[in-house]
C-alpha cells in the first residue's frame, strides 16, 4: 500500500527544478529519509537535493527520520546566504 506525499520546492530548489509542488507515492510507513531518496534517485534534477536537507512536515521542522503519512506536506528548504 503506498501513501502520498505532497512535496514543496523553494527558491533556489523551486529554480533548479522548475516546480514548485510534486505529489510523491511513497511505502506506507516511509520516512522523510525514504522520500529524499526517491527524489535523489530520479536522477538530474533531483540529484540537486542534499542527502541531507532542512526540510519541514506539516509546517514543522522535521529530522530525516520523521514517519510521514497520507497527504503529509513536505518542504524542502535550501540554505540561505546572507549578509
Amino acid at each position: 500500500m503506498s501513501v502520498p506525499v505532497h512535496t514543496l520546492f523553494f527558491a533556489a530548489y523551486r529554480d533548479r527544478l522548475g516546480l514548485s509542488e510534486l505529489t510523491v507515492e511513497l511505502a506506507q510507513g516511509a520516512t522523510v529519509a525514504d522520500l529524499v531518496a526517491e527524489l535523489r534517485g530520479r536522477g538530474s534534477p533531483f540529484d540537486i537535493l542534499p542527502e541531507q536537507p532542512a526540510v519541514a512536515v506539516n509546517r514543522t521542522y522535521a529530522m530525516l527520520d520523521e514517519p510521514l503519512g497520507a497527504g503529509d506536506e513536505v518542504a524542502f528548504i535550501p540554505p540561505v546566504a546572507g549578509g
